[in-house]
């Protein structure tokens, strides 16, 4: 980090929080704090719902997803489309119609109290941890890698974030969320052009597919029904369209982009350029971890990725087994490089897959020594390809704009919820369990508290953290847990119009039970409990309430 890039940082992260206060002080009311005076526009809709889904774990884990993996994470998004469809005909014109402040809200009256309850608490649950977790994501690669403070990088991101959501509420978040995505635009599309114009002068665009593909990189749709295998098509259409359907129709975070809109028409249509856009942008940020994979091949690359783990077996026991397995690692990227600069007309397919396996055997080694020689160390890495990548190849100024894209999107993702555990708190939780009517100056002071309340708990949570697997994966999992049964509630209020409040809270408390249990146990790849938990609290409401109807029956019959 040369001073360049530390202004470039420092200004744009500014320019962020000022932008939103002055944009957006002084709400006066529960409409316009909690719902920006509902007058967005669809573009604005749509760049807000994006970079809330859009957090710092997805360009730091997503590049590091194809390094590894390839592009075939891509179809856990095929159900976004048609998740955006359904949720334009059937949410957004029943939440418009109503009025809502919060998608809980319409849960009272058609069900009851302790329904909507249950379902805010749910979401507080999960959103709650989540919110931890988008801070924690950017921070602790942060720190292994640059050496920066890991609580100090927590506290900074919450307090930023929690200056300008505070100050102005949903519109706060709506107005600097369109600053962000377009730093986050700019600074991924530079990444791209950076990491081709390093290739040698002889491969182009076409070569560098060639050469990934070669490597398997470039496999996208997977048609298997290996239930192990957590990303094929199936899983992208039924288990991705159950999970975004979740997300975007129940959770707080996105439904609060959405009740914005200045009519029915411009929520619909923010949703559907959400729809439309995502799936490419997704392709294009895991085409750039594939086009890093690339550049690695004609340059050196370190065994693993994150510094502390190297730290750590290098002060150990174990030094001298890990400098024998970079020697090996270093060997087979030069016989890869031979291969590639080789101009004969040979097939050098079988030998570079060769070559390959044979280096994810080296670092898979690598992997076992690191835990050996400290198990408290994250040995998972590849959270941080990309910002090695970024820090060790680009030129002075950028390598601020790409931090600066990295911590914009972990603001706008952790203000969106704070935005939303806030109101969903203030308005189901307080407002409607108060005895009395508060006036409307009164609820915005007490969503602000709730807003700090909510900021603090999710730095705590960041700062107690441990990395998961990886952690696009782990905010997914949260999400999973939850998002299904919450669905199915929601489901059942649009469609099932016979089944009643007790029968649906007592299904949702079983079904919760159930998928917590199916989760530990491991029974299921995590996509897939969106979809079972919304078929079982269904199932299970419609049976509770079947045999309610009977007894009710027989009992007039008796009677």
């Amino acid at each position: 980090m040369q001073t360049l890039d530390w202004i470039v940082l420092s200004i744009t992260l500014l320019f962020i929080v000022a932008f939103g206060i002055y944009k957006t002080r002084g709400s006066k009311n529960v409409d316009e704090y909690i719902k920006g005076g509902s007058e967005s526009k669809w573009w604005t809709i749509g760049l807000s719902v994006m970079a809330t889904q859009a957090s710092a774990i997805t360009f730091l884990s997503a590049p590091g997803q194809a390094f590894n993996d390839g592009m075939g994470f891509v179809q856990f998004y095929f159900g976004l489309p048609i998740a955006m469809v359904i949720i334009c005909l059937v949410f957004i014109p029943i939440y418009h119609k109503l009025k809502v402040y919060t998608a809980y809200e319409y849960l009272e009256g058609r069900f009851d109290l302790k329904t909507r309850t249950l379902a805010a608490i749910l979401f507080l649950i999960q959103r709650g941890l989540a919110a931890g977790i988008t801070i924690f994501a950017p921070a602790i690669i942060l720190s292994a890698v640059l050496g920066w403070d890991l609580i100090q990088l927590n506290i900074i991101i919450g307090v930023l974030v929690i200056l300008y959501t505070v100050s102005g509420g949903t519109k706060a978040v709506n107005v600097t969320q369109k600053q962000q995505m377009g730093i986050i635009f700019l600074g991924m599309s530079v990444a791209f052009y950076m990491i081709m114009q390093q290739l040698p002068q002889d491969i182009t665009f076409s070569k560098a597919l060639d050469i990934a593909g070669t490597n398997g990189k470039m496999k996208v749709l997977d048609f298997s029904f290996d239930l192990n295998n957590r990303y094929t098509v199936w899983t992208g259409f039924l288990g991705g369209t159950f999970l975004m359907l979740s997300y975007f129709g129940t959770d707080q975070s996105q439904v609060q982009r959405y009740l914005t809109g200045k009519t029915v028409r411009q929520s619909q249509m923010g949703l559907i350029f959400n729809g439309l856009l995502k799936i490419p942008m997704q392709f294009f940020i895991l085409l750039v971890g594939v086009m890093v994979f690339v550049f690695y091949q004609f340059n050196a690359s370190p065994l693993h990725f994150n510094p502390k783990a190297k730290e750590a077996v290098i002060n150990s026991e174990y030094a001298a087994e890990y400098q024998q397995l970079e020697t090996q690692h270093q060997q087979i990227e030069k016989d890869k490089l031979a291969l590639l600069l080789d101009e004969s007309d040979f097939d050098k397919t079988a030998q570079l897959q060769a070559l390959e396996n044979k280096d994810r055997e080296v670092r898979a080694k690598a992997k076992t020594i690191i835990s050996k020689a400290d198990s408290g160390v994250e040995v998972n890495d590849k959270d941080y390809v990309f910002l090695h990548f970024i820090l060790n190849n680009l030129p002075r100024g950028l390598i601020g704009l790409l931090l600066a894209v990295i911590l914009s999107a972990a603001m706008s993702s952790t203000a969106s919820e704070l935005n939303a555990l806030a109101s969903t708190t203030t308005m189901d939780l307080y407002r409607r369990n108060v005895g009395e009517e508060k006036s409307e100056l009164h609820y915005v002071k007490a969503s602000k508290l709730f807003t700090l309340g909510w900021g603090i708990l999710a730095i705590l949570v960041a700062c107690v953290a441990n990395l998961f697997d990886n952690l696009i994966q782990l905010v997914n999992i949260i999400g999973s847990i939850f998002y299904g049964n919450v669905l199915g509630i929601f489901l059942l209020a649009f469609f099932i119009k016979f089944v009643r409040g007790n029968a649906v809270f007592t299904a949702a408390v079983i079904t919760q039970a159930i998928i917590i249990t199916v989760w530990y146990l491991d029974w299921l790849p995590y996509l897939w409990l969106n979809l079972l938990g919304c078929a079982i609290v269904m199932t299970l409401a419609i049976i509770f309430q079947s045999f309610s109807k009977k007894e009710l029956e027989l009992n007039e019959n008796y009677n």
